[in-house]
């Protein structure tokens, strides 16, 4: 099957995290990419993509008229070279005349641009879940039609409702934590996330939610204790949700629905197994300085946030940030040296690290690829070019680096 993605903000990352679990990726465009895949493509657990499409062997029109009866709810996307909201909506009325002289009931859905927007798509139902509401993407005289929108509102909620949360520390996106577990690559159902800088536990929150085990360690106590009373707080709403609770509220992790993941599942095949604490299978998180940790095996991936120094809100002098440097550097070294010893040889590991804004706009990195290349990694890219995530006129970037061990 052919697939569309319309790409996030930062096209480079979310083209990686698709081609490290589906191969071949063709960017289309700077907002389009076209993979194919046997998969059933889940968009749940794509950090980087806002849609993903299938594409339509046959004419729009055909392809329209054969869905079930009953009122229909369309859409129309077009990014076509030079498109417009005037292209979009002219192709979107098209539709609608046809459809209305066969007898059909048909609402479209405005466009205020050529593109329906993430929040248009997913408010009016459009993510193919119901095959009577529709967003069709036109890419020149080619028609997909969109099977999953990112549902921004459960980012939103399982990022704010969790119950500990710490500004001080920093805030990792959970879409960031998708992408950068994703980066590792398929793995089995079960397999061990080891995060060693786990914070509150927002990259084990992730892996629990594509259906691994996740295993945490940090330097602080109080991190510690926050990600423990996260990821339970987690598996108890999993637990509502799988065995049929209430569907909103703050315990709800989905918009709106239940919950449906691979932990929810193992949570209920637990109940009625009579393990009555669930939790203690599918995370692990314990105390200890990652540059000098014993870890416990099995590891099947590393993906994790770094160190990223001390937190600014305006751009470093230069002693300050050569200071920032070497304290970053030194740990991350420390760490990924440690971690070397102790994983078996292809495991992936991705771990993002700072970067400071600099008065041109540019971004300055950590220059540590060489050594951590003597360490016993390959690293996946060394351009250095693509993968950072920020927000505009952020000060400390995330920078994404992906190595596999020797």
């Amino acid at each position: 099957m052919i697939y569309l993605a319309v790409l996030g903000r930062q096209p480079e990352i979310s083209i990686a995290e698709l081609s490290a679990l589906f191969g071949e990726v063709k960017k289309a465009s700077s907002r389009i990419a076209i993979f194919s895949t046997s998969e059933v493509v889940n968009i749940d657990r794509l950090g980087g993509s806002l849609k993903i499409a299938q594409k339509i062997d046959e004419k729009p029109l055909e392809f329209l008229l054969k869905l079930p009866e009953g009122k229909l709810t369309l859409g129309v996307s077009d990014y076509s070279k030079g498109a417009s909201k005037k292209t979009a909506t002219i192709e979107a009325l098209k539709f609608k005349r046809v459809l209305v002289r066969e007898g059909r009931s048909v609402r479209v859905v405005e466009n205020k641009d050529a593109e329906l927007s993430t929040a248009t798509s997913l408010h009016n139902g459009l993510s193919g879940k119901n095959e009577r509401k529709v967003e069709l993407i036109k890419v020149e005289n080619e028609y997909y039609r969109v099977v999953g929108v990112q549902d921004i509102d459960a980012y939103t909620r399982r990022d704010q409702a969790r119950p500990a949360r710490d500004a001080k520390v920093g805030m990792l996106p959970p879409k960031l934590a998708q992408i950068l577990i994703n980066l590792c690559g398929p793995l089995p159902e079960g397999a061990t996330i080891l995060d060693p800088f786990c914070g509150t536990g927002v990259v084990l929150q992730e892996a629990l939610l594509i259906g691994y085990r996740a295993y945490g360690t940090d330097l602080s106590d109080r991190m510690v204790e926050y990600s423990k009373k996260n990821l339970k707080w987690l598996l108890e709403s999993g637990n509502e949700s799988s065995e049929g609770g209430t569907e909103r509220g703050s315990a709800s992790i989905s918009a709106g629905r239940p919950w449906r993941s691979p932990l929810g599942t193992r949570i209920a095949e637990g109940k009625r197994a009579g393990r009555t604490r669930p939790e203690e299978d599918s995370f692990q998180i314990q105390q200890g300085d990652a540059t000098s940790f014993h870890w416990e095996q099995p590891i099947d991936a590393v993906a994790c946030e770094g160190y990223l120094g001390v937190p600014m809100s305006q751009i470093p002098v230069e002693i300050k940030l050569k200071t920032q440097k070497q304290e970053c550097g030194s740990i991350i070294l420390g760490f990924l040296k440690n971690l070397s010893t102790q994983i078996k040889s292809n495991t992936p590991v991705t771990i993002a690290i700072p970067a400071w804004l600099r008065s041109d706009g540019s971004y300055s990195r950590l220059e540590i690829l060489d050594e951590i290349e003597d360490m016993g990694y390959n690293v996946g890219s060394k351009t250095r070019e693509g993968l950072l995530y920020y927000r505009d006129g952020q000060i400390v970037a995330r920078d994404i680096i992906i190595l596999r061990k020797k």
